[in-house]
């Protein structure tokens, strides 16, 4: 109760510095660049119709407003045009593009995203926000991207921190940021219906005997819409809605690669995705905005986890509210996530044999407050949040609620016309761990000429505990079929129980990262990035293996099977069973020492004529875990692995009212162990997909009609080594807009 009352007091106290230091009327949201120091003030340019990438203003790297090349953090960003150009299904693809971003989708819904690093069935260290809005599953560690309430015409930009960044945004910001901002109903006046309906292949060919198996082709469809106008001149509101829906991809057939082990069956599933939205804006005269915003996101469909798929059953939803204020640089915000749903597992099942059930209803409500003012030469950033959490999971009974918050500091010194300083950092208190956690941040930006910007920095980042990880408790079996011993048993299973248990111990893991990049411009179209990367990950939080059955001793129940005669008999029957299987007897979450891993991202873009193009590559090197207890080849094989090498490019023009955009991901093979035990370990094949869109606008522009081809080459593709295989998709899209004059 102690640290809960130093918290609020703390948020409190951020609130009257905020307001007391508020800058002057005047200025729309959202907040103004901090400004530049009187000293070296200059008459600003006049600004062209289509800003440039210099000229570009993000809000993600520092929790203010600044350009793009004075950002203390290597960032990407993805404006409307090019959001509108991409011939992208969905988030994961179009974040695949992204140097150094990995993504991997497992299944119809379920997509996992972690910059700099492997990803996994549930990506726990990147943080996924919509206008500052968590995304983030406190519960469970990670992100449902199905929830994402906004329809791609309303989204103004996306900007994607490539690196750690708890120094502002605290906790679960390890690997990175993305923050999707969305446009403001004065922005979008009208209405706009947006609709597409495709098919996708499911032919896969069992990777044991080669044969192909036909399947029937799978349909996708959706239908978005939105109404947004102007009540008055202080009042404007916006309302979305849509509808998705996927039948499931092909399983794969045959063994894990590289295993002896089939894939199991189940019955796999697609994906029902109803969302609705609502906004409205209160604009004064004085510059502040007043912001309401709350709606639902439902979901259905697979999602995998560390003892297989569960299935999320329709009527899952998730419920959320926000309201905002902001006047120049102080903003004030709290919101509440409600998600309640059920999953039972198509694999794990418990001693009895039924299905493992997670049913889940959780609620967070988050109040955060921030603002920056301009001292001398110093432009000082300060703000802190109170984050409280309610849980109800059948899986995890032995917590129902969570207390977090912290805040940050931080200073951007301007050393002369070229050079600036950027230092900062956050404290951070859990309730479920013992210790604040420390997270600082520094960066050296050095400009020689307005076009080029060189940054040196460091950053340290953590993510915490999920309430999962601490308290996780329930017993999962493997069907042993007796036939395998004796063929005249038959059908019978013995089922041999392994417990996966939370562990109250753990403390948070945190990444310690070193940058040094580079951003330039060669005339006023062609733009050059590089960025290479060191992290030191430590204390990371793997699900893995605390104990195994011993040769001479069974599980409970085995010696009392009725067909052994004896109990010598019974003891070497399982050692030979056990000397081949080693069955768990125990899984459970661990704090597993470190793990370094470094990388290089180099990325262009330019334009030539009519024609915009882009073509980025990222290495990222074999990680080296260092966990005590084990050797450098046990280690290794409880870590993901990425994929080395990662490319990728794309094109997009228009004739008069037809336009065209092709792209290209290339995706080294990558290792995987992160789903049940090690007998479903393995790499899958570096694969490469090629998607395109073609198309032609009518009615003033204001009519789209369009083709889309994702995996033009038909290759079927296994993003993880235990996900569906994809192949080939056709989509034909309608997008109607109707904009109020």
């Amino acid at each position: 109760m102690k640290s809960t009352r130093v918290l609020i007091m703390t948020v409190v106290a951020f609130l009257a510095a905020s307001t007391a230091f508020a800058g002057p009327a005047g200025q729309q949201t959202p907040p103004p660049p901090p400004p530049t120091p009187p000293a070296q003030q200059t008459p600003p340019p006049e600004k062209p119709k289509d800003p440039t990438y210099q000229e570009t203003v993000v809000v993600t790297a520092s929790r203010t407003e600044q350009k793009i090349v004075d950002a203390p953090a290597t960032m990407t960003v993805f404006t409307p045009k090019f959001l509108t150009d991409s011939p992208a299904a969905n988030y994961g693809d179009l974040l695949r593009g992204v140097p150094g971003v990995n993504v991997t989708q497992l299944s119809a819904r379920d997509i996992n995203v972690t910059s700099r690093a492997a990803t996994s069935s549930l990506s726990t260290s990147q943080l996924a926000l919509v206008d500052g809005r968590s995304l983030y599953q406190d519960f469970f560690g990670f992100v449902m991207w199905d929830f994402m309430p906004a329809n791609m015409n309303e989204i103004k930009q996306i900007e994607v921190i490539r690196g750690p960044a708890s120094a502002v945004w605290g906790a679960n910001a390890m690997n990175g940021v993305i923050n999707v901002i969305t446009k403001a109903p004065r922005e979008m006046r009208g209405a706009s219906v947006n609709m597409g309906f495709g098919s996708f292949n499911r032919t896969v060919t069992n990777n044991q005997t080669n044969a192909e198996v036909k399947q029937d082709a799978g349909t996708q469809f959706y239908l978005n819409g939105t109404v947004a106008d102007a009540i008055n001149d202080k009042w404007a509101f916006k309302i979305s809605a849509g509808y998705s829906m996927s039948d499931p991809f092909a399983r794969p057939l045959g063994n894990i690669p590289g295993s002896t082990t089939a894939y199991p069956a189940f019955t796999n599933d697609g994906t029902k995705q109803p969302k609705v939205d609502v906004r409205l804006d209160r604009d004064a005269a004085d510059g502040s905005r007043l912001s309401f915003t709350g709606g639902t996101a439902g979901t259905t469909g697979i999602m995998e986890s560390g003892i297989g798929p569960f299935q999320i059953k329709s009527g899952t939803i998730m419920s959320y509210g926000k309201l905002a204020y902001s006047k120049n640089a102080f903003h004030i915000h709290a919101f509440m996530n409600a998600l309640d749903g059920e999953a039972p597992n198509l694999l794990s099942v418990d001693a009895a044999g039924k299905p493992v059930q997670l049913n889940f209803n959780t609620k967070t409500i988050d109040v955060e407050a921030g603002n920056s003012n301009v001292v001398g030469k110093n432009v000082f950033t300060y703000g802190g949040n109170l984050r409280v959490n309610r849980f109800h999971l059948t899986l995890a009974p032995g917590e129902t609620s969570r207390t977090e918050g912290g805040g940050y500091l931080q200073d951007e010194f301007f050393i002369n016309d070229h050079a600036r300083l950027v230092a900062g950092a956050r404290l951070d208190k859990f309730s479920s761990i013992n210790k604040a956690v420390f997270s600082p941040r520094v960066a050296l930006v050095l400009k020689p000429v307005p076009a080029q910007t060189f940054r040196v920095s460091y950053n340290r980042a953590f993510r915490a505990p999920s309430m999962i990880n601490n308290n996780l408790d329930v017993t999962i079996s493997t069907a042993l079929p007796l036939a395998s011993i004796n063929p005249a048993l038959g059908s019978a299973v013995f089922r041999v129980p392994t417990r996966a248990t939370g562990n109250p111990d753990l403390t948070e893991e945190h990444t310690d990262a070193f940058e040094v990049s580079y951003t330039g411009k060669v005339g006023q179209k062609s733009l050059f990035t590089a960025a290479w990367y060191y992290m030191q990950a430590k204390n990371q939080i793997f699900f893995t293996v605390k104990s195994a059955y011993g040769l001479t001793s069974p599980p409970a129940g085995w010696t009392s099977l009725p067909f052994f005669p004896n109990l010598p008999t019974a003891i070497g029957t399982w050692s030979a069973v056990q000397s081949k299987a080693n069955f768990p007897s125990e899984y459970t979450y661990k704090n597993l020492g470190e793990v370094k891993n470094q990388g290089l991202e180099l990325g262009f873009e330019s334009e030539y004529g009519p024609v915009s193009y882009y073509a980025n590559y990222s290495y990222q090197s074999e990680p080296v875990p260092s966990f005590p207890g084990l050797t450098a080849a046990q280690a290794l094989a409880e870590i993901n692995l990425p994929a080395k090498h990662r490319a990728n490019g794309g094109a997009s023009t228009s004739i008069g009212k037809t336009f065209y955009t092709v792209s290209a991901s290339v995706v080294d093979k990558a290792f995987w162990q992160d789903v049940l035990d090690a007998r479903y370990n393995g790499y899958t094949k570096r694969y490469t997909l090629v998607d395109a869109v073609v198309g032609a606008k009518f009615n003033h522009d204001n009519a789209i009609i369009q083709l889309r081809v994702n995996n033009i080459a038909n290759e079927a593709v296994q993003q993880h080594v235990f996900g569906d295989v994809m192949k080939r998709s056709f989509m034909v899209e309608l997008k109607i807009n109707a904009p109020k004059k």
